[in-house]
């Protein structure tokens, strides 16, 4: 409810939520930190609340990473495969801390792991979606040589998202890396060909182009700022919007 009483709208029906996997460690060298992971889905239960519909795909880089240092000299379809195996134990590890605070939740993998996870069914992933469960994508693509950026890019267009959400460790998109040049400002909106025109690193490439073809917007925030997450959903003006 808003100070006034009055219901709060969300802005989006439908979201697609990138987190990375280095978003998992907290101020850990490697892993899983479980207070990090507990705040992640608290800052998700809210938006759930709003009744807001939401995929996840989560990436495996606190775990192991395809282009990492410790795969060099590997085969890279075979370290990609294994970096997509990372993904899945994040995903399972999402998932119970989800079932802790009483969210439902359905993990849906690209690769074949019917033990622990369903394989994915675009189909069922949007009656899930439609049933108010939260999807979880793991294993990215399910294809070498694609990053979960990717995966995100076409899991939110399979999902027919109204937005791509990527969490970072920076509020949102700057004229230049505000580590570095204290001068830099934020872009609340910028449209796909500025930021293609400007050189700003949003997403990778091939998930940048794929969502410019089809017009999805792309939302930029961090993850680590309390309640980043719901001011974004709730169309405040949080992170950096990317549009056509």
């Amino acid at each position: 409810m808003a100070a006034d009483g009055a219901p709060v709208k969300p802005a989006f029906k439908r979201i697609l939520l990138k987190l990375s996997g280095e978003a998992l460690m907290g101020d850990d060298a490697y892993g899983i930190n479980r207070p990090t992971i507990e705040r992640i889905v608290a800052e998700i239960a809210e938006v759930a609340a709003l009744g807001v519909e939401i995929g996840v795909v989560i990436g495996g880089g606190n775990i192991f990473r395809g282009v990492a240092p410790g795969a060099a000299g590997m085969d890279r379809a075979t370290a990609d495969y294994m970096g997509m195996l990372a993904t899945v134990m994040n995903a399972l590890a999402l998932q119970d801390a989800m079932r802790r605070v009483g969210l439902s939740s359905r993990v849906q993998s690209a690769l074949t792991i019917e033990q622990v996870a369903e394989p994915y069914i675009r189909g069922k992933a949007i009656r899930y979606l439609e049933e108010g469960k939260i999807v979880i994508f793991a294993a990215g693509t399910g294809n070498p040589f694609f990053t979960t950026d990717t995966a995100a890019a076409l899991r939110g267009m399979e999902m027919n998202v109204d937005i791509v959400l990527k969490a970072t460790k920076v509020d949102g998109v700057y004229t230049a890396d505000p580590k570095r040049d204290p001068a830099a400002t934020r872009y609340r909106t910028v449209s796909f060909d500025e930021a293609i025109g400007r050189d700003l690193k949003v997403m990778d490439a091939t998930a940048f182009t794929l969502c410019r073809d089809q017009k999805l917007p792309i939302g930029v925030f961090s993850i680590f700022k309390d309640g980043a997450l719901r001011r974004v959903v709730l169309g405040e003006d949080e992170g950096t919007r990317v549009h056509a």
